[in-house]
């Protein structure tokens, strides 16, 4: 077949039907899976659990059993295993991944409120699945599901899970389809051919911010909707922002929008970081060089700013998103700007995580694992020196950008019981910042997305455990373990039902056993200014 082609079909046992099945793309040279696979390799079959496609059906069978059952017809060593949006990949997934020759991985649409998104499981799953070919079968159009310039190397497109539509899928996955080009469904490959041009970014004055509002909901998923007024906070930040708008010649409608920051590496106030936290445009206005000509201005203003050593995709202080949301069109496109992602190197694309607690997940009386002289409590005025030495000797090692300004604004604005601190005897050896929804603290404004999920949702952020101090006994796993404990405690006195986790690099497991559910990936990004 050729890329971006729809296929008829022959029906495995013969007869001859119109299918809506288009191989979007295949970098693998993996279709037909007969090129590659041999007697008893296993091919695995992850598809979601969903309605099935005819909502009266009452035998509660698996609507993509079909799927399984085609494909077997064809390879007998075929392993059919569901995934939910709520558990993503388990260990038993990870298990089938390992053992097998292929991976058929179907995602059946976009995510509802509060789901974690199938796109991003299906790059759990082929990070999992390391170099084994990975076969993405999407049950509608690709471009609404993100999937055009998302890292997947091979993707098909059907138009739904109905049995027929599965059915044909098998029959190509296994080349037998030809390809025609009369037919008028599929992949609309001219839109993708418009020659970009330059759309001259003027400065956002930050009076309007409805026309932003409108343009932000429009762009991003449900997750990270907001309401126009905790948006207007975030923006408006006097002296280390900068935003920029496309507008259209003729009516001055907004169709971009770019917003940029300069945060304060260290205490010195000398070296800044510049973040580009976010380009939109409008869906109707894409690929025609509005975000490439944003992207281009933004990077010029940045660079010009004294001070600033390193470009940013994400923001810190305020937090849009802490990178670009994992296996979204957004990768493909930085890719091809010189943004390196193979996740080799800090600011390369390793995953960042939001997560989110149930309080009532938590362990029953919390976790109280032994260790030796490991106490945790909230911080008082008489440890802000302390806390100070810590955080800034800290943050440096590990590069936490703008975490010192966060300790520190607590502290002064007679907060320090927000911090909480680990300490074995009497040294500090990890700390955390906790804040409710309704608090006025400079961390609940520059964090919204805890009061965006709901009222009665708190905040942990800017977690440091040390890991300079050979003298230390108790390992990093316990002390995460009874900080988390602590702050879920105080949180949960203060009326809190859930607990959101910000950006974490690493630790999925232990997360997920602790009962955190992961809420949103993204991708560290950064680079040195050239």
């Amino acid at each position: 077949m050729l890329p971006g082609n729809p296929a008829t079909t022959s029906g495995h046992r013969g007869g001859s039907r119109r299918s809506q099945v288009t191989l979007i793309r295949d970098h693998q040279a993996c279709i037909p899976l007969t090129r590659i696979l041999g007697d008893g390799d296993i091919v695995v079959l992850l598809t979601p659990v969903v309605a099935p496609v005819q909502p009266d059906s009452h035998n509660g069978n698996d609507p993509f059993e079909p799927f399984g059952r085609a494909l077997a017809a064809r390879h007998p060593w075929i392993r059919h295993v569901p995934y939910t949006s709520r558990n993503g990949m388990t260990s038993t997934h990870v298990g089938f991944i390992k053992r097998a020759k292929v991976v058929i991985f179907v995602i059946s649409g976009p995510p509802n409120a509060g789901q974690s998104s199938q796109v991003e499981i299906g790059l759990m799953a082929r990070i999992v699945g390391e170099q084994r070919p990975q076969i993405i079968v999407a049950c509608q159009n690709v471009h609404d599901l993100g999937l055009m310039e998302a890292n997947f190397p091979t993707i098909v497109q059907l138009t739904g899970y109905a049995p027929s539509d599965l059915q044909a899928a098998a029959a190509v996955l296994f080349g037998e389809a030809t390809a025609t080009a009369t037919a008028t469904t599929g992949l609309d490959v001219q839109s993708l051919m418009m020659e970009p041009k330059f759309w001259p970014p003027e400065n956002f004055d930050g009076l309007n911010v409805a026309p932003i509002h409108e343009l932000w909901n429009q762009c991003l998923p449900d997750q990270f909707h907001l309401e126009k007024f905790p948006l207007q906070s975030l923006l408006q930040r006097d002296g280390y922002a900068m935003h920029f708008v496309v507008r259209l010649p003729e009516n001055r409608e907004v169709v971009g929008f770019c917003a940029t920051y300069t945060t304060f590496v260290d205490r010195e106030g000398e070296r800044l970081i510049g973040s580009l936290a976010m380009i939109i445009v409008k869906p109707a206005y894409r690929r025609r060089g509005i975000g490439l000509s944003l992207y281009e201005h933004a990077l010029k203003q940045l660079k010009r700013i004294r001070g600033v050593d390193r470009i940013q995709l994400g923001s810190t202080f305020p937090r849009l998103l802490s990178g670009i949301p994992a296996a979204s069109a957004s990768e493909g496109w930085f890719r091809r700007r010189g943004w390196q992602m193979d996740g080799q190197a800090p600011g390369c694309g390793q995953d960042i995580c939001d997560w989110l607690l149930k309080v009532d997940d938590w362990p029953s009386g919390g976790l109280s694992t032994a260790s030796a002289g490991l106490s945790c409590r909230q911080g008082t005025f008489d440890d802000s020196p302390l806390i100070a030495d810590f955080i800034e000797k800290e943050s440096a090692r590990k590069d936490h950008t703008g975490w010192y300004d966060q300790y520190m604004g607590l502290a002064n604005d007679g907060r320090i019981s927000d911090i909480i601190l680990g300490l074995e005897k009497s040294e500090i050896v990890a700390s955390a910042l906790i804040y409710t929804p309704s608090e006025a603290s400079s961390l609940a404004q520059d964090l919204p997305w805890a009061r965006t999920i709901g009222s009665d949702v708190g905040g942990v952020a800017c977690i440091c455990i040390t890991d300079g101090n050979s003298a230390i006994t108790t390992s990093k796993d316990t002390i995460m373990i009874r900080l988390l404990d602590a702050c879920v405690t105080i949180l949960k006195e203060q009326g809190m039902r859930r607990v959101f986790l910000d950006a974490v690099k690493g630790g999925y497991e232990g997360f997920q056993s602790m009962g955190f559910q992961k809420w949103a990936i993204y991708k560290d990004l950064w680079q040195p200014m050239k």
